[in-house]
């Protein structure tokens, strides 16, 4: 005998059926036509500087700003949002978006096993794991860098890929990125005695193949709690940016499904590490520019205690264009431009209003000071760290989600909206 739901409550779904919403997904606006002036600016802005880095820098630097042109298309090309799926998720219990990123962070972890696992790297490169200390500076960074990004409006990828497609308000987040980021590495000295645990990671303790396993396990129970959560609440569903109508055509204007742009990114940041011997990460490079830029103004930053750690000096003093996360993130920023110009929607964006554009500011700050007290960003900490096996990336998205729920309650004080159950599209 089965029981009826109660009238009112949201309709049960099979286990394998998508997740109900409130009212049906929209369909998709069409992509408006090619922007060809920004487009050819990208492409040539692209191949120049890809020939230089190549001539003057060598193929393993070239290669790392190639990689990064395909982080930026397929971040644009699937809207892969870290932002707003939790965004989401905590305002009307849309999962849609966290259960995306189990499957990045699965299939990155699987292609992590293969390649640390098995020694396997290129250009000489050793490959090797993302793990960071348990502490208090991991705590409160994670916290900080939540609450920046929901008023910044972007994360860490996030912005490069918006800066990328024209989005004005978000070039201001990134200006504050970059100065919270400078900022945090010259007080150093105030934050990295925090109290803080080993790093503990999972292959130290049960093998590549257990580390492997434990981690997909437990992706899968987040996104069946994902998917429970939303089955509850019946939230709106999540916008549909404009694509083009037919498959092949999707593929070079977009847009793409989050699924596919997840397995691509996987792909692409397993690549990095394939290359590089390092996990794909981006906040680094801020806090490098900026400190370049302290130096060209006539400070010393080659005096601060930051740069004085082991490998920071040569950083420092090398090239930006020879600098592994400082070439995947200006390839972001390029292949985004492509995307975006290609599917039609590049465009600058004007007359910031004054409330957002110092919510823009204030969060890339926080998001800055953040990143260095835990010592990563979404990327850097969470993706690399969970994909690597090390509990300090589970720890910073777990706390990220609770810098969501105070970065949410403090945006309206900025003129931001947040979702609401009644919406149309969340």
């Amino acid at each position: 005998m089965t029981t009826a739901p109660p009238a009112g409550a949201p309709p049960r779904a099979a286990l394998i059926s998508p997740s109900p919403t409130s009212v049906p997904a929209p369909e998709a606006p069409p992509a408006p036509a090619v922007r060809r002036v920004p487009l050819t600016v990208a492409a040539v802005i692209g191949v120049l500087l890809s020939a230089y880095v190549f001539v003057q820098h060598g193929a393993k630097p070239g290669v790392l700003l190639l990689l990064g042109t395909g982080l930026g298309y397929a971040l644009f090309h699937s809207r892969f949002g870290f932002t707003s799926a939790w965004r989401q998720l905590v305002a009307v219990g849309n999962g849609t978006g966290l259960r995306a990123h189990t499957l990045l962070l699965g299939t990155t972890a699987t292609l992590f096993a293969l390649i640390i696992g098995t020694g396997t790297g290129l250009f000489g490169s050793t490959p090797a794991l993302s793990a960071g200390p348990l502490g208090i500076g991991l705590l409160i960074g994670a916290f900080v860098f939540a609450v920046g990004m929901q008023l910044g409006g972007a994360c860490a990828s996030g912005t490069l890929f918006a800066v990328g497609s024209g989005q004005s308000s978000i070039l201001l987040t990134l200006f504050g990125f970059i100065a919270g980021s400078t900022l945090a590495a010259w007080q150093f000295g105030l934050w990295s005695d925090l109290p803080a645990l080993d790093p503990v990671l999972l292959s130290d303790h049960v093998g590549w193949f257990g580390s492997w396993a434990v981690t997909v396990l437990a992706l899968a129970a987040v996104w069946w709690i994902a998917r429970t959560v939303q089955a509850r609440r019946n939230p709106p569903p999540v916008g549909a940016p404009p694509s083009a109508r037919t498959p092949l055509a999707r593929v070079v204007r977009g847009s793409w499904p989050l699924a596919a742009g997840a397995v691509v990114l996987a792909v692409l940041g397993a690549a990095v590490l394939l290359v590089s011997g390092g996990a794909w990460g981006i906040t680094s490079a801020f806090a490098l520019w900026g400190s370049k830029v302290v130096g060209f103004l006539g400070g010393s930053p080659e005096t601060w205690a930051f740069w004085q750690q082991p490998g920071s000096a040569a950083q420092l003093s090398g090239p930006v264009l020879a600098d592994k996360n400082s070439l995947t993130d200006i390839g972001i920023m390029i292949g985004a431009a492509l995307a975006s110009a290609a599917g039609g929607v590049w465009t600058l964006h004007r007359g910031i209003p004054g409330k957002t554009a110092v919510a823009a500011v204030l969060g890339g700050v926080l998001m800055g000071i953040g990143a260095r007290l835990a010592g990563g960003c979404n990327i850097g900490a969470y993706l690399a760290g969970i994909a690597s096996g090390s509990l300090h990336g589970w720890l910073w998205g777990a706390v990220a989600i609770a810098g969501t729920w105070a970065g949410l309650k403090l945006r309206p004080f900025f003129g931001l909206g947040n979702p609401k159950p009644a919406d149309s599209v969340c």
